[in-house]
């Protein structure tokens, strides 16, 4: 049976606008998008924030690439829930959505630019989360939209850091959130909200997956679910290879053990988060072992001790 913990730690900062996607930078400080706020925020660990860039619609998940600029999924944006207490939650599809895109951002200037909006014969939807690998490309999850009583689809894509080139490597997957890679590079996992699993891959080359035969949706392997009803948002692997996967309404951290040659990996522990919305967890320090949580419906960057190093990430 899976270690159950609690998460007891230090908010580095409060009152954003439903943070998600932590980068931590090299000089300390934690870059987060606000989905609601439309923005990217730097926290500096002193409590202090700041505004990077606009970007509107609803950036959602970031990751710093090779040429030290911060690459954005941008879902297009979300219709908002606001309780009596101040909790935020989303719901459907923005009234004002145009599609979901890329987004590169300096974080020097706040510029920002577009290298993506559709894959070819395919509309970018709702891009969730992005890891860049070792060669300077990056997979990033289209979670797709949700409204009325439609659901999109969705799937894993990869594509070039330049603009150059894009592909979709991974479909259907039903409301594909996280994804990270184990640390020699050669599997991919993602993981999907509504369902509660993660799949992983082998990576064969830079954006091609061995995949198997149905029954498997999409070629992937079942890695690992929940314990009763849990959703899944995104993850981040530890240098050991654990996958450690931010989840909603019975809510913490779990971690999973790395894939093995059968592919699997059980649930070895779960950190009880305090509110339903633990979305994010990003690996920081000097030695790794910070872990930067965003506790999302009540706007907090959460800093914890973490008992293992994170992986260290390509750029």
């Amino acid at each position: 049976m899976a270690q159950r913990y609690k998460l007891e730690g230090r908010v580095v900062t409060d009152g954003l606008l439903f943070p998600e996607g932590p980068v931590v930078m090299p000089d300390g400080s934690v870059i987060v998008v606000e989905i609601k706020g439309q923005r990217l925020i730097r926290c500096h660990l002193d409590g202090r924030k700041e505004t990077v860039a606009e970007l509107g619609g609803g950036p959602n998940g970031a990751a710093l690439g090779p040429d030290g600029k911060i690459y954005v999924c941008n879902n297009g944006g979300f219709n908002w829930v606001v309780h009596d207490d101040g909790f935020n939650r989303p719901h459907g599809r923005w009234d004002q959505y145009e599609g979901g895109s890329i987004q590169r951002v300096d974080p020097e200037t706040g510029a920002v630019e577009v290298l993506y909006r559709d894959s070819p014969g395919t509309p970018i939807k709702g891009p969730n989360d992005i890891v860049f690998d070792a060669h300077g490309g990056f997979y990033f999850t289209d979670h797709g939209k949700s409204w009325d009583r439609l659901m999109d689809r969705g799937a894993l894509f990869y594509a070039a850091n330049d603009g150059s080139a894009i592909r979709e490597v991974a479909f259907p997957l039903l409301t594909p959130n996280g994804v990270g890679l184990s640390p020699d590079g050669k599997t991919v996992y993602a993981s999907e909200t509504e369902t509660g699993r993660v799949w992983s891959w082998p990576v064969l080359s830079p954006g091609v997956l061995g995949k198997i035969a149905w029954p498997s949706p999409n070629g992937g392997t079942f890695h690992g679910g929940p314990t009763g009803y849990q959703r899944f948002d995104s993850l981040a692997v530890e240098e050991s290879g654990n996958v450690c996967v931010a989840t909603l309404v019975g809510a913490g951290i779990s971690v999973f053990a790395p894939a093995d040659e059968q592919g699997g990996g059980g649930l070895i522990e779960f950190w009880e988060a305090p509110e339903p919305y633990c979305t994010n967890i990003a690996f920081g320090g000097p030695d790794r072992k910070k872990a930067y949580i965003t506790l999302s419906g009540y706007g907090q960057l959460l800093e914890v001790d973490w008992p293992r190093p994170g992986l260290a990430l390509a750029y």
